[in-house]
This record gives structure tokens, C-alpha cells and sequence, in this order.
């Protein structure tokens, strides 16, 4: 059967062995090697790894899973453009259960809970949207560097209007 959907890797963790007894922790520590993750002008690296540390702890219907995930990522400064890079840490607490509810639970399978989809999705949001390359960035500089037409005939004339906007002189307000 083909699927549209993405297929996100794979990165099992079993856990068997605390499900034996309810509060039972675990240390997790994990890495996701990713290819092609990327928003609009922020993407993480090609090859980089994203990591997760943290716990699993048992419950009654599953496990739950405590800690950070770490992304590296690169882009570009929102106000200057020049290239910027950095690590975003976001922290995870998520439930697995043997009967997920859609949207808010992930699946335990078997006794194995699987973090590739987990860390991808987790990756995507702690992405920057808009990164600065410093907080006092200036940007660029209309006044010192002004936005001109080279080849202005009247520097004085106001420009040419757009006639789609011309359905507009006829309303009289």
C-alpha cells in the first residue's frame, strides 16, 4: 500500500524492563541523524544530529517520557540577511500508551516506543521562525542606503498609478 505520508526513521527504545513495575525510571539518551528538515529560512543542517536526553518512567496504560531535545540549526539573520547558526534546546514530556488517543498520546508497540517520529516533529518546532544573528542587529539602512530608481525621468513627478485602482476615483466619499 502506498502512502503520500512521510516515512520518518525509525529509533526504537525498549522498555521492557521498567513496564514490570508502575514508577519504574529509565535513562534515555538518543541521537536522530537528519536529511532535508527545513522551514522557509531556517533549516537544520544536512547530516546533523538531533539529540534527546531525559527519562522514561512506567505508568498504568504505557510511559511517559521526560527531558530535552537539542536541534542544531543555520539561516539567515531576519533584519541583515548575514548567515547565522545556533542550537535550540526544547523540552519534551510526552505519554506513550498501549491505546493512543489521536493528537495527544504516541503508540507503545509491544514494549518498544519509537522517538524518530517524535524527535522529527519535535525538531520542526523548535526551529527559530525569524532568527537574529545578535539582539542589537541594525539591519539594513534606509537612510544611509536608500532604495532608488536609477533611471527616474522626473525626480519631482509622482509615479505612475496602478490601474487597478482606478475603480476607486469613482467613489465619492
Amino acid at each position: 500500500m502506498a502512502t503520500d505520508a512521510p516515512q520518518h526513521p525509525r529509533l526504537l527504545v525498549s522498555v521492557t524492563e521498567i513496564r514490570r513495575k508502575l514508577g519504574t525510571r529509565m535513562d534515555v539518551s538518543r541521537e536522530l541523524e537528519v536529511e532535508g528538515m527545513a522551514l522557509s529560512d531556517v533549516s537544520v543542517p544536512d547530516g546533523a544530529s538531533v539529540s534527546f536526553e531525559g527519562q522514561v518512567e512506567s505508568i498504568s496504560d504505557g510511559v511517559v517520557l521526560t527531558g530535552q531535545t537539542t536541534v542544531p540549526w543555520v539561516g539567515s539573520c531576519r533584519r541583515c540577511l548575514r548567515d547565522v547558526s545556533g542550537r535550540s534546546v526544547l523540552d519534551v514530556r510526552e505519554v506513550y500508551e498501549t491505546v493512543p488517543t489521536e493528537g495527544e498520546t504516541w503508540p507503545l508497540e509491544g514494549d518498544q516506543i519509537d522517538l524518530g517520529p517524535l524527535l522529527h516533529d519535535t525538531a520542526l518546532l523548535a526551529l527559530p521562525l525569524a532568527p537574529l544573528c545578535a539582539e542589537d542587529c541594525e539591519g539594513p539602512d534606509p537612510d544611509r542606503f536608500p532604495a532608488v530608481v536609477e533611471d527616474e525621468e522626473d525626480p519631482g513627478a509622482d509615479p505612475p498609478r496602478d490601474p487597478r485602482w482606478a475603480a476607486l476615483d469613482d467613489l465619492d466619499l
